[in-house]
């Protein structure tokens, strides 16, 4: 099963037979353990792609997850836009400062070197690494999964995320204004790590959404239909994942053409496949601090079964992983689905 992770990952993301359930992580994979075992610690790691693609490569060599992810932040995208970015310690992740489009859209362009800018080459330099490192012939074929900000990511941090709110009820052209440019960005960003290998992106956005503040016509009407154009335009599967009980709001995004969905623990799975459909699959969702940062083992197995019997289509943490994650708890999630894949027989 090894030598076709690659083959089972992109039909379970198609909704196609697999052998088994993937096991893996769409969200960051760095932990101190693993920073330590590679010699690739952050904050170096999210400016030096050889040692991004150590600590990722890492996450399935020594982890044992059927997918190599990465990069680990969330702030690529609003640094090379002009954000001033703390880097954050070895487990702490980079945090976004500054927000230079605060006052409004007036001066809101797209760099025309785009890609050349920021860490961007740094992340492109880290895809064909791992790309290398994972192509046909005497490599295993190992899924690389690439995280990214989405448009209203990037938009909160560009303008802060109370403008980003107050706008899309009081200044309707100033908030379209944010998600035409910042959609188009992510879409030049998302291309650009297709071609250099990348097998799928996983797509961090929507956190307004869950915490409930943005209402749902804001959504339905000036969000949904930027992410259906980003879906059309981007030349590869894309992963929407979600932070929060966006239970309200899945079937609204399930139908922006988002090949699957990762949603967090607070999300009942069953609500989640009725309003989901066959639109997109399912992603989730272990918890990733009560279960995964300060469970055990057992724990760990016996909340990934419950996610695998409630239908999961990938079994994966429902956020990130914390730094701190222990190694056992991480391989325990792999181990849970061939247990689980066992006591079926």
């Amino acid at each position: 099963m090894e030598r076709s992770l690659r083959k089972n990952f992109l039909n379970a993301i198609h909704g196609n037979l697999v052998n088994r359930i993937p096991a893996l992580s769409v969200t960051q994979t760095g932990t101190v353990e693993l920073m330590d075992m590679t010699g690739s610690a952050w904050p170096e790691a999210h400016s030096n792609p050889e040692k991004m693609a150590a600590l990722a490569l890492a996450g399935h060599e020594i982890a044992g997850l059927e997918a190599v992810r990465y990069p680990y932040c969330l702030t690529v995208l609003a640094e090379t836009m002009g954000c001033e970015v703390n880097m954050g310690t070895k487990d702490i992740q980079p945090s976004v400062l500054s927000h230079p489009f605060s006052k409004g859209p007036e001066n809101l362009r797209i760099p025309e070197n785009l890609l050349k800018r920021g860490r961007i080459p740094t992340v492109l330099k880290a895809t064909e690494i791992l790309a290398a490192r994972t192509e046909n012939g005497t490599q295993i074929e190992i899924p690389l999964i690439a995280g990214m900000e989405g448009p209203l990511t990037v938009f909160t941090h560009l303008a802060e995320v109370k403008n980003c709110l107050i706008w899309g009820l009081k200044k309707p052209d100033y908030f379209k204004t944010f998600m035409e440019s910042c959609t188009e960005i992510c879409i030049e960003y998302a291309n650009s790590l297709f071609d250099r290998g990348a097998d799928a992106l996983c797509m961090p956005d929507g956190g307004l959404v869950g915490s409930r503040m943005m209402p749902p016509s804001i959504l339905e009407d000036s969000v949904k239909p930027f992410y259906k154009h980003l879906c059309e335009r981007v030349n590869g599967p894309v992963i929407l994942h979600i932070c929060g009980d966006v239970g309200d709001s899945l079937r609204t995004l399930s139908e922006c053409g988002f090949e699957a969905i990762s949603i967090e623990e607070k999300v009942s799975l069953r609500v989640a496949k009725e309003a989901i459909g066959d639109r997109a699959r399912l992603i989730g969702n272990v918890s990733p601090s009560r279960t995964l940062l300060f469970g055990t083992p057992d724990t760990v197995k016996a909340e990934a079964k419950q996610c695998l019997s409630a239908g999961v289509d990938i079994l994966a943490p429902g956020c990130g992983i914390a730094p701190r994650t222990p190694l056992a708890n991480i391989r325990a999630l792999v181990e849970a689905r061939d247990e689980w894949y066992e006591e079926k027989e």
